[in-house]
This record gives C-alpha cells, sequence and structure tokens, in this order.
C-alpha cells in the first residue's frame, strides 16, 4: 500500500486499488461532528442514525467533481420522520433531524436493545440526494426508495440506481464521532471487464465485510484499509478537511426580524421579555434583549453595532 498521509481526524481521503477499476473514499468526523451537534440534544439512536446520514453526505460529495452543494435526506413514515444531511464541495457540513419524541419513547420502553433503522425510518420512506452546482446554475435530484435493514443499504441503492456503479457502503456513528467508507466498481474500458478487475471488485466487497463498526469509528485509514484490503496493492491519498459550518449568522438573523417590522417584533418583546431566534439547522439561539431590538430598527446605528448574546 501507498500511504502519503498519516491518519487524520475530520478528513476525507480517496484511495484506489492500484491498475484496476476499484476506488474508495473513507471520511472520519470527530470535532466537526459534535460541533454540529451543539446546540441540539438527540435520543442516542437518533444521533447515531444522523451521524451515519453526515458521513453519507460526504462520501457522495467526494465522488463528485461539482462546485455548490450536496443535500442528502431521508423522509419517512417511522419515529424519525426527516434527516438532512448538507455538503459542500469542499466539504463544509450542516445537517438536522426531526422526530416524534413519543414514538421514540415508546420504542424505548419495549426493552429489546434499542430501535432498529425501520423503527426510526420507517416501512415506506425514500432518500433523496440533490446537487445544486454554482455552474449555471445546474441542478439534479435522485429519488430512490428506502432499501434494506440500513442507512448504508439505502446508499447503495441510491449508487445502483441513479448512478449505476456497484458500490459497498459502510457507515457508522456514535455521539463521539462519525465515519464511512465507500468502495465503487468503475466502468472499464472497451475491452469489458477483465479477469483481473472482477477479482479485484470480488476482494473489495470481501475487504467491507471484515471492517466492524468499531474499527470504523476508532480505527485510522491506514490501518482499516490494511484490515480490511491488505491482500490488494492500494494507493491512499491525502485528506481533504472537513468542517461543520451553518449558513446562519447574527446579521441573516437581524434581517428576518426587520422583515418582520418593528411592532410585530416589539410586542414579542413585551411578551417574552427577549426575542430569540434558533436556527432550524443547528439550533443555535440567538437572543435579542431590549436594547438590540432598538438598534435594528434605529437606522442611524451602523450595522453590527449591538451586542449580541448567543
Amino acid at each position: 500500500m501507498t500511504v502519503t498521509l498519516p491518519g487524520l481526524r475530520d478528513v476525507v481521503r480517496r484511495f484506489h486499488f492500484e491498475r484496476r477499476p476499484v476506488r474508495g473514499h473513507w471520511v472520519r468526523l470527530d470535532a466537526a461532528w459534535r460541533e454540529l451537534r451543539a446546540h441540539a440534544h438527540y435520543p442516542p439512536a437518533v444521533t447515531a442514525l444522523l451521524g451515519e446520514a453526515v458521513a453519507a453526505a460526504v462520501l457522495l460529495a467526494s465522488t463528485l467533481k461539482f462546485r455548490g452543494t450536496l443535500t442528502f435526506q431521508l423522509q419517512g413514515d417511522g419515529a424519525v420522520g426527516l434527516l438532512v444531511a448538507q455538503c459542500t464541495h469542499d466539504f463544509r457540513l450542516r445537517a438536522v433531524a426531526r422526530c416524534d419524541t413519543a414514538a421514540l419513547e415508546r420504542l424505548a420502553a419495549r426493552g429489546d436493545g434499542g430501535p432498529e433503522f425501520r423503527d426510526l425510518a420507517g416501512a415506506h420512506g425514500r432518500v433523496t440526494v440533490t446537487i445544486e452546482a454554482e455552474e449555471r446554475q445546474l441542478r439534479y435530484q435522485g429519488v430512490v426508495p428506502l432499501a434494506g435493514a440500513s442507512l448504508a443499504e439505502s446508499l447503495e441503492a441510491y449508487f445502483a440506481s441513479s448512478e449505476q456503479l456497484p458500490t459497498r457502503v459502510l457507515l457508522a456513528a456514535d455521539e463521539h464521532g462519525s465515519a464511512g467508507l465507500l468502495v465503487q466498481k468503475l466502468p472499464q474500458d472497451r475491452g469489458g471487464e477483465t479477469e483481473e478487475g472482477a477479482a479485484a471488485w470480488d476482494g473489495a466487497r470481501e475487504g467491507m465485510t471484515r471492517v466492524t463498526r468499531a474499527a470504523l469509528l476508532r480505527a485510522s485509514a491506514e490501518s482499516l484499509l490494511t484490515e480490511g484490503f491488505g491482500a490488494h496493492e492500494l494507493r491512499l491519498f491525502e485528506g481533504a478537511p472537513v468542517r461543520f459550518e451553518c449558513r446562519c449568522n447574527p446579521g441573516r438573523v437581524a434581517g428576518l426580524l426587520r422583515a418582520l417590522g418593528a411592532e410585530e417584533v416589539r410586542d414579542i418583546l413585551r411578551e417574552q421579555g427577549a426575542v430569540t431566534v434558533t436556527c432550524e439547522f443547528c439550533h443555535r439561539p440567538y437572543r435579542f434583549d431590549a436594547v438590540d431590538v432598538e438598534a435594528l430598527f434605529t437606522e442611524t446605528l451602523a450595522p453590527g453595532s449591538s451586542d449580541l448574546v448567543h
């Protein structure tokens, strides 16, 4: 194996089988994953599923050449009605989950080891991948039904349906980290599939079965690939950093309040003593007291002159 960079945290890295039509991507998130949830409090099962969706979004973005935003969305009829994870071409992340608290409590009360994927996502649902590219404002959307008993299997179904690429995916997440591993069989030249290419893909699929979820969350890329694919010659490339970044900021929130109008905002202030706006994605609260509110609607004050608490 040729290694060009030691394992890092909050990074996505690609690799390929030397002289064989198989490629892969690996992602590991630690600080970025915790920052993403700094203002959100999800039950453990929802945290794990959201973390898998975040890793899936990064893996999807890493397989593409585009400039813009990729949105990975799961909608179902289970306890988790909606998961949304967004990743830009330069790997800036944000994500959110919407869940039914009462349904989660009923699942927890069963006492059978915790809810499974289908308990959370439901019997019927879909995965939607939307790519909004900056180039000429291009937009692509692929939709596939939920498949199998995991989010990874649904992602494999997306690649088979939308990309026509045989793909194997592993995803894992807990409160400390999120990780994913993907291998794909690439189209071969006009001569058709070679015996060596078929053997490499068989080895890739077999290697994925040797990688455990625990190893995926804790091991470096080097040790993980050695464990899974040590019999093959691989090239592991330098990683790209991944970071959490939500689009919310005090200026945008201030603009929203100005759009509501002074009278409505001051009514809220009188009723509640402060105006608090919470970002729907990262759940970060922005609090405006009486001084902040008056500053919003005083044209003589320079933008950003108020001291916002968030």
